[in-house]
């Protein structure tokens, strides 16, 4: 299998760089990735292209002895300079967290009450805290976000069994409150000529809200996102679009949908592997 990878697609980010820890609490293998999301500008069709032909196996079908649990951090104050902690029945799972931070998955112990607790790095204080059941054999993301400043854990399952043959599926994250609700579409290009047909594949995703996994045919794409109801122009500033991607069929992705760090940039948007 090919390295896994975490990729930014977003266009712009001004928040400083950090470097996040993970920990695994019981007897397992090292997280598969922990990621450092830090700006990168203008990220090349060839670049992103080279991002999903390295990215790695994830796939934890058929595992019963554990569970798996990774952190998506989508929180602004950690974007601002307040990094976060996260710990799982007491023990500190991941540090020094900032928005756009996706962890690789860690191997815990099943348990049918744990509680999750986000701190700030500074402090162990708990920000916000729930209880959470990390079930054998299945693989969860636990969105950590502050959306009106109040600080929040949803647990979300996590598809763990690869897309059928030839196509792709992907789940969109919606944590941009500037933004609103968006459209998303994957086009094979992004010409005038292409918007004109497009017809997008989620529509109307609510601020906070959490799309299902979608499939999709498998080939090389463009991700495109707009507030709902936009008519795609190549004009339209507030039109997201990314680098072409190739897609070869049984990927699962995750999409976190975040507001820019600049005002001129429609959203930002980070992407991780469910399964290779």
């Amino acid at each position: 299998m090919a390295t896994q990878f975490m990729q930014i697609i977003g266009k712009v980010a001004a928040f400083t760089s950090r470097s996040p820890r993970l920990r695994s609490p019981g007897p397992a293998r090292p997280a598969t990735r922990s990621l450092t999301l830090p700006a990168l500008i203008g990220v090349s069709a060839a670049s992103l292209a080279a991002a999903f032909a390295l990215s790695g196996c994830q796939t934890v079908s058929g595992s019963t002895s554990v569970s798996q649990l990774r952190i998506i951090d989508a929180s602004y104050n950690a974007a601002n300079g307040l990094g976060i902690n996260v710990y799982v029945g007491g023990t500190e799972l991941a540090s020094n967290l900032a928005q756009g931070n996706i962890t690789g998955y860690a191997e815990l112990v099943p348990t049918n009450n744990t509680v999750l607790k986000v701190t700030a790095t500074s402090s162990t204080a708990a920000l916000v805290s729930t209880d959470a059941s990390l079930r054998a054999g299945t693989s969860q993301s636990a969105l950590i976000s502050d959306i009106n400043a109040t600080y929040q854990i949803t647990v979300l399952e996590d598809q763990a069994t690869p897309a059928p043959s030839g196509h792709s599926e992907f789940r969109l994250l919606n944590q941009a409150p500037s933004t609103g609700a968006v459209d998303v579409y994957f086009l094979s290009g992004t010409s005038a000529t292409v918007y004109a047909t497009a017809k997008p594949i989620i529509t109307a995703l609510a601020v906070g809200a959490t799309s299902g996994y979608v499939s999709i045919p498998s080939s090389t794409l463009y991700m495109v996102i707009a507030p709902t109801g936009t008519m795609l122009s190549t004009t339209n500033a507030t039109i997201y679009s990314s680098a072409a991607f190739t897609l070869v069929g049984g990927e699962v992705r995750t999409v976190l949908i975040v507001d820019p760090q600049l005002v001129t940039e429609p959203v930002q948007v980070y992407v991780a592997d469910d399964v290779d």
